[in-house]
């Protein structure tokens, strides 16, 4: 279940126009602050993110399910399914809830550590093309500009 504040931060950024994986970020960043208080753990740093975009595509976040081919079908289904609740506001069993905290109490806390989160990032640049990971850098830079001239 995301805070009142990670959802109003995510409707500031919305309101500001910024992307929907930016939005989603602000779940994503209390997921990995969640499993570093102990309040659970994940089995990955992927499945931490995974929840945390979940969570956002839950809440009503405009985040649009993965492509075909570039996750599996199971992960697929499952963004689907949580972007359609998100859509229509349906309300979680609070059954299921209670069975996922149960489940995620076993996992480690290790995976959101400062080591951890930076080789997620590292491989996640690696699968990219140098003209990518350029483009991406281009945009930050011209975004920024934009920031700073408002």
């Amino acid at each position: 279940m995301p805070t009142k504040e990670a959802l109003e931060k995510a409707k500031a950024d919305k309101r500001a126009g910024k992307s929907a994986s930016t939005q989603a970020g602000e779940f994503v960043k209390e997921e990995i602050e969640n499993i570093r208080k102990g309040k659970h753990g994940a089995r990955s740093v992927q499945q931490a993110i995974a929840i945390g975009l979940s969570e956002a595509r839950r809440a009503g976040v405009d985040l649009k399910p993965p492509q075909k081919g570039t996750v599996s079908e199971k992960t697929r289904k499952s963004a689907i399914s949580a972007y359609k609740k998100g859509q229509d506001h349906v309300p979680v069993s609070p059954t299921r809830s209670a069975a996922r905290e149960k489940a995620l109490k076993k996992e480690s806390t290790k995976t959101a550590s400062r080591e951890a989160l930076s080789r997620q990032a590292k491989t996640a640049a690696k699968k990219r093309t140098a003209a990518e990971r350029s483009a991406a850098a281009k945009k930050a830079a011209h975004t920024r500009k934009a920031a700073a001239h408002s």
